[in-house]
């Protein structure tokens, strides 16, 4: 039973293709997600997807002490795009957000970008993440890789008693916009890299197939594409200490995170991990801060994730604490 204060799915005039929203909470203030535009092979699919995606949105503003609840939104593809049918699927998806009158908020996610942002704004006022030279604060992927660096950082002095990864094995299993920013970040580690996109492989970082990425010894693992990777198969087969990453969705179901913990593996929750880019985006867009004060909130993923491993810790030996939703 799904447990969400609204959800509506259309076909969109313009276009032709199918929009929806999902509104899983508005109990803390408006709800904000991103808007993804992805191909799925079924409805279903892309309705499930949207689904679990606003619940973690919620779970997201809540860790990060965001007033706002979480949803999502997602463009069904289901032919080539061109660049006439892009704008008129987001001019659709504009309508369907005016019909929330405020209670969503729209952002990029997977396949969407300030420049969508702009589109949307066209008809409705409900968007973040506009250009910079529109008056947003344009692309999220920068503070979101800094909020995954610091929660990677917080972790890795509770696993390694360092921050430093210097000599350190670490697979990032997707090389977009955030992988590759956290890849460049780690100077001094052994990186490798996965991406489904064979074009982006690069001499910089070792490469390795996204069937492998998951089977690599290594020390950390960092999911960085599309959810849902993390099932009990997988976890069987991850020889890795650390597992922190930007990629939403994780787990295929909540009882993964019970055998990472079995199997003695440390999981930073990815609504924990990847909340960098929508504490800086509110930050700057709705409290008005600067650059540098907006940074310092994200900065602030890693004291939540140093306090929620020593809150297991506790817990552990067995004293009183508040784990949160950490792994082992």
């Amino acid at each position: 039973m799904w447990e969400h204060e609204r959800l509506v799915v259309r076909t969109g005039p313009r276009s032709g293709m199918t929009t929806m929203v999902a509104l899983h909470s508005t109990e803390a203030g408006p709800a904000v997600g991103g808007c993804r535009m992805k191909a799925y092979e079924r409805i279903t699919d892309a309705v499930t997807d949207v689904l679990r995606l606003s619940k973690a949105m919620t779970l997201k503003c809540a860790a990060a002490g965001i007033p706002h609840g979480g949803a999502k939104s997602v463009i069904v593809v289901d032919r080539p795009l061109t660049p006439g049918l892009r704008r008129q699927v987001l001019l659709d998806h504009a309508d369907l957000i005016n019909e929330f009158g405020g209670a969503y908020r729209a952002g990029p996610d997977v396949g969407t970008g300030p420049d969508d942002m702009l589109v949307l704004s066209e008809l409705t006022p409900y968007v973040h993440c506009l250009p910079e030279e529109h008056g947003g604060t344009g692309s999220s992927s920068g503070p979101t890789a800094r909020g995954v660096l610091a929660a990677l950082k917080a972790a890795s002095r509770h696993v390694f008693g360092t921050d430093d990864l210097t000599g350190r094995k670490v697979v990032i299993s997707g090389f977009g916009s955030v992988g590759e920013l956290i890849a460049r970040a780690l100077r001094g580690a052994e990186v490798i890299v996965s991406d489904v996109d064979e074009s982006r492989r690069t001499d910089e970082f070792g490469w390795v197939h996204p069937d492998q990425a998951y089977r690599v010894k290594a020390d950390v693992l960092v999911p960085a594409a599309v959810g849902g990777v993390l099932s009990p198969q997988v976890v069987e087969q991850l020889d890795v200490r650390l597992v922190v990453g930007p990629a939403n969705n994780q787990l295929t179901d909540d009882s993964v995170a019970g055998l990472l913990e079995a199997r003695g593996i440390v999981w930073v929750p990815d609504h924990v991990a990847s909340a960098g880019g929508v504490i800086y985006t509110l930050a700057r867009e709705d409290d008005g801060a600067d650059h540098e004060t907006a940074l310092r909130r994200v900065d602030g993923i890693g004291v939540m994730v140093g306090k929620l491993l020593r809150g297991r810790q506790r817990e552990d030996s067995g004293m009183t604490a508040n784990p949160g939703s950490m792994g082992a």
